[in-house]
C-alpha cells in the first residue's frame, strides 16, 4: 500500500516538473511554475522519507541526520537566495548547479562502494563471468563521471564569473582534454573487467581525472562564451541526476534529470547557434577569450564623440522610435527600474520604445529578460535579436546601456577578432547610437569595441543608474 502511494506521489511530482518547466517559458507564469515544481519536489522528498522501503522492507531511518541536513540546506539556500544581487545571479546558478553535480558524484561513489562490498553481486546482470560487467556499474560510473565534471566545471565557472579565476590555456590543451576524456572512458570500461579491489581503486582514479577534466574544460573559455558553458554544465547535472534515477528506479528523479538535461542541451545548442559556435568546440574547451597576441584584442583606432546630457534628452524626446539595448553594466548599476521609468517617460511623449535582447547578453541565458521582468517591463517590449535587427535601419536612436560585445561590429568585419562570426545586434545601422558607459573599458571578451568609433555613435559617460536618473529629469523638464 505504501509502495503504491509513493509511486503516485512520484507521478504527481513528475507532472509538476513538466508543468513547471512549461510555465517557465513565459515571464507571466514563470514564478507560478517555479512554485508548482518546488511543491512537487517537496512532496516527493517527504514521500521518500516516510514511505520508502527497500526490498527487505526496511525504511530509511536516520531521521535525525536527514532532517538536520534538510534544515541546514533550507536555511543556507533561502538566506543565499534572499541576499544575492541580480548581478550575482549567474554565479549563484553556477554554484547551485555545481552542488547538484557533486551530489550525483557522491551518490555514485557510495553506491559503487556498496556494490563492490556486496557479498553476492546481482547475478541477473553478470556477463561472461565478470560480476562488474553489468548495467548498474555502467550507470553508476556515468553518474560519477558526469557529476564530477559538472561540479569541477561549475566551480571554475563560478570563480570566473565573480572575477576570482582568470582565463588559462596552454598549447595543445584541446588535445589534452580529448585525451583525458578518452582515458576516463577507457578506464571505466576496464574497471568492469577486473577484480573488485582493483575496480575500487580505479573508481577513485576516474573520479580524480573527471575533476581535472572539469577544471581544464572550463579554464580556457572566455567570458563572452560563459553563458554557453553554464547552460552545458546545467545539462550535465541533469544527466547525472537521471543516472541516479535509473539506479534507484526512482521515476521522479529520472523525470527531473531528463527534463533538466534535455532542456539544458537544447538551450546549449540554441546558444551555440546564436554565437556561431560549434558544440564540439564547447565540449573540448577550444574557444574562449581573446589572445594577448591577437591584434583584435589590442584596440581599435579612431576618435570618440561625446554627447551631453541635455543633447541626449532632446534627441530622445523628439525621436519617433527608440531601442534600448541592456547589458551587464545595467545589471551592475541596478538600473533596471530607472530604465523602465525612462521608457515610460518617453512613451508619454509619444516615442515608441522597445528593448533589444541578445541571446548571450549578461552572464547567463535570459539574464536581461529576468532583470527587466523584475522592473515590470512588459514582455511584449522585449524583442530577440532576429526580430529587432531588421528594425535598426528605421530606428532614430539606439541607447546602449552597459552592453559591449553583443553590439561590436568587429564580429561581422574582422576575421582576426575572437568574436568573429558571432551574430550581434546591428545597432550601428540606426540614425544615432548613444552608448552609456562608465569609461572606455573593454567588454567581458577582452577586446575593444569598434562601435565606439563609428561616425554615428555618441558616448555618454557615467554610472548607468545615476545617468539615467538625470536623463529622466532632463526629459521631464523639456
Amino acid at each position: 500500500m505504501e509502495t503504491n502511494l509513493l509511486e503516485i506521489i512520484y507521478l504527481i511530482g513528475s507532472i509538476t516538473f513538466i508543468l513547471g518547466l512549461k510555465m517557465l517559458s513565459h515571464p507571466d507564469s514563470a514564478r507560478k511554475g517555479n512554485l508548482i515544481a518546488a511543491a512537487g519536489m517537496i512532496t516527493a522528498i517527504f514521500g521518500t522519507i516516510f514511505l520508502y522501503h527497500d526490498v527487505e522492507g526496511n525504511s530509511l531511518g536516520n531521521y535525525i541526520w536527514i532532517f538536520a541536513a534538510l534544515i541546514i540546506g533550507t536555511v543556507v539556500g533561502f538566506y543565499s537566495a534572499k541576499k544575492v544581487q541580480m548581478t550575482a545571479m549567474p554565479e549563484m546558478v553556477s554554484l547551485f548547479n555545481g552542488m547538484g553535480g557533486a551530489c550525483a558524484a557522491i551518490i555514485s561513489i557510495v553506491e559503487l562502494n556498496h556494490f563492490f562490498h556486496a557479498p553476492h553481486p546481482i547475478e541477473s546482470f553478470v556477463t561472461n563471468g565478470h560480476p562488474l560487467l553489468n548495467g548498474q556499474v555502467l550507470i553508476m560510473s556515468l553518474g560519477l563521471i558526469i557529476g564530477s565534471v559538472s561540479f569541477a566545471g561549475s566551480m571554475v565557472a563560478w570563480g570566473k564569473l565573480n572575477g576570482k579565476v582568470k582565463d588559462f590555456s596552454f598549447p595543445g590543451q584541446q588535445f589534452m582534454n580529448i585525451g583525458l576524456m578518452l582515458a576516463i572512458l577507457a578506464l571505466t570500461v576496464f574497471m568492469m573487467f577486473v577484480d573488485v579491489e582493483t575496480a575500487q581503486m580505479l573508481m577513485y582514479v576516474i573520479f580524480s581525472l573527471s575533476l581535472v577534466y572539469g577544471v581544464l574544460f572550463v579554464f580556457p573559455i572566455g567570458g563572452a562564451d560563459m553563458p554557453v558553458v553554464i547552460s552545458l554544465l546545467n545539462s550535465f547535472t541533469g544527466v547525472a541526476a537521471a543516472c541516479g534515477g535509473f539506479l534507484y528506479s526512482n521515476s521522479v528523479m529520472l523525470t527531473g534529470g531528463i527534463l533538466v538535461g534535455s532542456a539544458g542541451t537544447i538551450l546549449t545548442i540554441l546558444m551555440c547557434k546564436a554565437m556561431n559556435r560549434s558544440l564540439m568546440n564547447v565540449i573540448i574547451g577550444s574557444f574562449g577569450g581573446a589572445s594577448a597576441s591577437n591584434p583584435a584584442a589590442a584596440g581599435a583606432a579612431g576618435d570618440i564623440r561625446e554627447i551631453t546630457m541635455n543633447d541626449t534628452a532632446v534627441l530622445l524626446s523628439y525621436s519617433k522610435s527608440v531601442v534600448i539595448v541592456p547589458g551587464y553594466g545595467l545589471a551592475v548599476a541596478q538600473a533596471q527600474h530607472v530604465c523602465h521609468e525612462l521608457e515610460k517617460t518617453l512613451e508619454e511623449k509619444g516615442v515608441e520604445v522597445r528593448y533589444a535582447i541578445h541571446p548571450v547578453a549578461g552572464r547567463m541565458p535570459g539574464h536581461m529578460n529576468v532583470l527587466l521582468a523584475e522592473a515590470d517591463v512588459p514582455y511584449t517590449k522585449l524583442l530577440e535579436m532576429e526580430e529587432i535587427n531588421p528594425e535598426f535601419p528605421n530606428t532614430d536612436v539606439v541607447l546602449v546601456i552597459g552592453a559591449n560585445d553583443v553590439v561590436n561590429p568587429a564580429a561581422k568585419r574582422d576575421p582576426s577578432s575572437p568574436i568573429y562570426g558571432m551574430p550581434v545586434l546591428d545597432v550601428e545601422l540606426a540614425a544615432t547610437t548613444i552608448v552609456l558607459k562608465r569609461g572606455m573599458a573593454k567588454g567581458y571578451a577582452g577586446i575593444e569595441n569598434e562601435l565606439f568609433y563609428e561616425p554615428k555613435t555618441r558616448m555618454l559617460f557615467g554610472d548607468a543608474k545615476a545617468t539615467l536618473q538625470k536623463l529622466v529629469a532632463e526629459i521631464k523638464a523639456l
